[in-house]
C-alpha cells in the first residue's frame, strides 16, 4: 500500500478521531455514543486509482446490487460470522506487497495463489460474506492510515450495531472507533463505484488517491 501512503500524505489528511481498542469490541452498551459506533461521512470523494482498474478488469466486483437503505441488522450469529471469516482469510492468505507480486506499487484484486496485500484480504472477505448472505451494501472497502501513518485498506461491515472493521492486521473484529487507525475514505453503501470521505479535508477532492499523481 505504498502508493496509498504517498498519495494520502500529499493530500494532507488527518484523523476524524480514534479511541483506544477495547477488550470486548463487539459488546456495546445501549447508551454508547452514536458517533463512536458509526463513521461520519463528509461527502463524495474520488476512489483510489487502483480501484478503477479493478472495476475495469472485474466489473462484477463493482456491480451495483439491490441496496438496503437501512443498516444491516446483524444478530449474534452474523457477528460471529464476521469474526470467523476475518480469522479464516487472515490465516489462509500470505501477506505480500503488490510490488513483489505484480511489479507495480498498487494493484487491487482478489488474492492470487493464496497471496495478497491488505486490499486483497478485504476483497476476499467481502466476497465470502456476500456468498454467506450478507448484502453488498453492508460490506464497504475502506482506506485508513495505520499506526505508522501508512496507507492501509480494511473492510467495514455497516450494521445497526455499528461500523465494524475486518482487518488483516487484527485477528479480532473491532468497532471502527476502537482501532488504532485514522479513517480516510470508503465505498458508498448506495453504489460500490462511488466513494465517500471520512475526513472533512478529503470531501470533494478531485485528486488521484493511489497509483498516480494528480495533474
Amino acid at each position: 500500500m505504498r502508493a496509498l501512503m504517498v498519495a494520502i500524505t500529499a493530500i494532507g489528511l488527518f484523523s476524524t478521531g480514534t479511541v483506544s481498542p477495547s477488550a470486548n469490541p463487539l459488546r456495546l452498551t445501549d447508551g454508547q455514543d452514536y458517533a463512536q459506533r458509526t463513521m461520519r461521512v463528509y461527502g463524495p470523494t474520488d476512489p483510489p486509482y487502483a480501484f478503477w482498474h479493478l472495476c475495469d478488469r472485474s466489473p462484477a466486483e463493482c456491480q451495483r446490487r439491490r441496496t438496503i437503505d437501512s443498516r444491516f441488522e446483524a444478530d449474534a450469529e452474523r457477528m460471529a460470522e464476521l469474526s470467523r471469516i476475518n480469522r479464516h482469510v487472515n490465516t489462509i492468505i500470505e501477506p505480500i506487497t503488490d510490488a513483489e507480486l505484480y511489479g507495480v506499487s498498487d494493484y487491487w484484486t482478489l488474492p492470487q495463489g493464496n497471496r495478497g496485500d491488505c486490499e486483497d484480504y478485504a476483497l476476499l472477505k467481502r466476497k465470502l460474506l456476500i456468498e454467506a448472505g450478507w448484502p453488498a451494501s453492508a460490506l464497504l472497502v475502506t482506506v485508513v492510515r495505520d499506526e505508522r501513518m501508512e496507507g492501509h485498506a480494511v473492510l467495514t461491515a455497516r450494521t445497526q450495531q455499528g461500523d465494524f472493521i475486518l482487518d488483516n492486521k487484527l485477528e479480532d473484529v473491532r468497532l471502527w472507533s476502537r482501532t488504532p487507525y485514522r479513517f480516510v475514505m470508503r465505498q458508498s453503501y448506495l453504489d460500490p463505484k462511488s466513494w465517500v470521505a471520512l475526513d472533512p479535508a478529503q470531501s470533494g477532492h478531485l485528486a488521484a488517491i493511489a497509483g498516480v499523481n494528480p495533474d
